[in-house]
């Protein structure tokens, strides 16, 4: 684990899976589309892809690209989130582990597609960013495809001020040796400008 808690842990205590499981079943039942993520992971990815689900919470979107056709594993580090997981999906794989350790798994280096949703990073515990962007990389084959979503606004986040900027995010991709391919407003690609309160970015890892 990390020496210090994540800001997620610092919000909920860890007990927030029934709860959130509760929230995005009722939008469900209201008729919302719950299912943009793993639309979106679709629409880059070949089928039957292999995808690492970074920060999977509860399984949602892991759960839907499975039925979708795609090899998808969980990591996520809050128990009460995955317990919902195992639960509405006791024969997919999940993992409990903190993403700045996720090698400890040795779920090898040979995803099509790494996924860090629901703003994982910005809820990362202060100073892991950089290294957990390392760390999905790392699970990352060779023109594989990181794609996450943040907020960047506290409209936009379960906090009071952004913890992070996306030059700050950009950087530590660059670092880990990612490229930039495609940034949108939303899962439903509407177009990203200056000023956007919430960012889905696709960053490729090159292939040789």
């Amino acid at each position: 684990m990390s020496e210090q808690r994540d800001r997620w842990a610092e919000l909920t205590a860890g007990q927030a899976g029934e709860g959130y499981a509760r929230r995005f079943a009722q939008l469900a039942d209201a008729g919302h589309d719950v299912h943009g993520e793993a639309a979106f992971c679709t629409a880059v990815l070949n089928p039957g892809a292999r995808v690492l689900d970074a920060g999977c919470g509860t399984g949602r979107i892991a759960i839907r690209l499975t039925e979708l056709g795609h090899h998808c594993t969980g990591v996520d580090i809050d128990s009460s989130m995955l317990a919902v997981a195992r639960r509405e999906a006791p024969t997919q794989e999940w993992h409990l582990a903190d993403l700045a350790r996720l090698d400890s798994l040795g779920l090898g280096s040979d995803f099509d597609l790494v996924l860090a949703a629901g703003n994982v990073v910005p809820l990362l515990a202060p100073g892991t960013e950089a290294t957990v962007v390392r760390q999905l990389v790392s699970a990352l084959r060779p023109g594989g495809l990181l794609v996450t979503g943040m907020g960047l606004d506290a409209a936009h986040l379960p906090l009071p001020e952004p913890p992070l900027t996306l030059a700050e995010f950009d950087h530590w991709c660059t670092q880990a040796g990612l490229t930039l391919q495609q940034r949108y407003a939303t899962w439903n690609a509407e177009p990203y400008e200056d000023g956007c309160g919430y960012a889905v970015s696709v960053h490729a890892r090159p292939a040789p």
